[in-house]
């Protein structure tokens, strides 16, 4: 396609009436100055929008995470004595009418991992009957008496506001808090996203630079110099018109490689970017690894480029489940003994069943190996010793 800028001949043509522009004759001049940086709000409602909704490495190991940890089996013991049917493992099981047991589970460990902060109150239906249900992050906020201990919960909905008492009260409700550990605050969580801001927004930032390069006909911008022979400077009419063309015939991947029909003193001034400019791909990959080191994924899981640490798939896979899902799998199991204790009994505990996690085969099947080689134990001892109760209490 040709364009027809004969009207730019204007500008240089004796007869044509020049408007003089404040700046120096003989082309144009463009400044670009580093700009301050713009981080993401620390709001549960903005890291989930922009981490977990929108970035695909936080997305993924949220839901990695929250999914393999609530498909962990739990046991439920009375003292020593371990319990194979009990209404604790039924409200556990389904814990409302909702949801099933790993759908709950998922909820309160992804709650954890984008707000620091999971709010699980039950409530007593009747003839010895409870519910559990999930509280949203963002519309709780902790009341505290006058000491300032935590007492309650307030929770907002819409205009409604009602307070849960933490604990259990008479009747068999109440709300439990499960909060991560925060060095600055007394009484909320702090969320593994929030330490990892910088690179959730550097590599959000560096996704939108991508695709506006894209857009931009996939190359980096230049500048069309105006230098006519005889001087001066276009006027504001020919400045609009020749900016408006620009966009409307050269922008977009679709007119990538069109080319340009110059004239009038009209020269085209490309702007090419460096090796070091060009780096944001390296750089993209370096807050992927950030992010995920933030929430205790091995990247290799995440398929992310550059990191071998670990020797193989399995290997990062079996640290995965040791370094990251066993502890947050414990502290909930603690966390949720105490709370449904004062209902159900404060002698039993809830605790994973570690031979059933098909990732931590191969540490069983070597536990297993060394106990049997070990020709000093009774077999009642090797029993023990595995996590199996005797023979003759069997």
């Amino acid at each position: 396609m040709a364009w027809n800028w004969s009207w730019l001949r204007a500008a240089g043509s004796a007869g044509a009436r020049r408007e003089r522009k404040t700046a120096a004759p003989g082309g144009f001049i463009a400044f670009h100055g580093q700009g301050e940086a713009h981080w993401t709000r620390r709001d549960y409602a903005t890291l989930a929008r922009e981490g977990f909704m929108r970035n695909p490495i936080v997305h993924r190991s949220v839901r990695l995470i929250a999914e393999t940890a609530s498909a962990v089996p739990w046991l439920l013991y009375d003292g020593a004595a371990e319990l194979d049917d009990h209404p604790l493992l039924s409200l556990l099981e389904r814990p409302n009418g909702q949801q099933a047991g790993a759908t709950f589970l998922e909820g309160i460990y992804g709650h954890l991992l984008l707000s620091g902060n999971a709010y699980v109150e039950m409530i007593a239906a009747g003839n010895g009957a409870h519910e559990l249900h999930l509280l949203r992050p963002d519309r709780v906020s902790v009341a505290t008496d006058g000491t300032g201990w935590p007492v309650a919960l307030d929770y907002r909905e819409g205009g409604e506001r009602r307070s849960v008492p933490l604990g259990l009260d008479d009747t068999g409700s109440g709300a439990l808090h499960l909060g991560l550990f925060h060095p600055l605050d007394d009484h909320y969580g702090f969320p593994p996203l929030e330490a990892a801001l910088m690179a959730l927004d550097t590599h959000n930032a560096a996704g939108r630079w991508n695709k506006a390069l894209l857009d931009n006909s996939a190359r980096p911008s230049g500048a069309l110099v105006y230098a006519p022979k005889d001087g001066g400077n276009l006027s504001d009419e020919q400045f609009d018109r020749l900016k408006a063309e620009l966009e409307e015939g050269y922008s977009g991947a679709t007119r990538a490689g069109r080319p340009l029909l110059l004239e009038g003193g009209l020269d085209w001034k490309a702007m090419g970017l460096t090796p070091k400019d060009m780096d944001f791909v390296e750089a993209k990959h370096s807050a992927s690894r950030d992010i995920a080191l933030a929430f205790g994924v091995p990247p290799m899981l995440l398929g992310i480029p550059g990191d071998n640490t670990y020797a193989n798939y399995q290997e990062a896979n079996r640290a995965f489940y040791r370094l990251t899902i066993l502890p947050l799998v414990a502290r909930t199991a603690k966390e949720f003994s105490a709370f449904l204790g004062q209902a159900f009994g404060r002698t039993l505990r809830l605790w994973y069943d570690a031979d059933r996690i098909d990732g931590l085969n191969s540490d069983r099947d070597a536990l297993w190996a060394r106990i049997e080689a070990a020709t000093f134990l009774t077999e009642d001892e090797k029993r023990e010793a595995v996590g199996y109760r005797p023979r003759d209490l069997v």
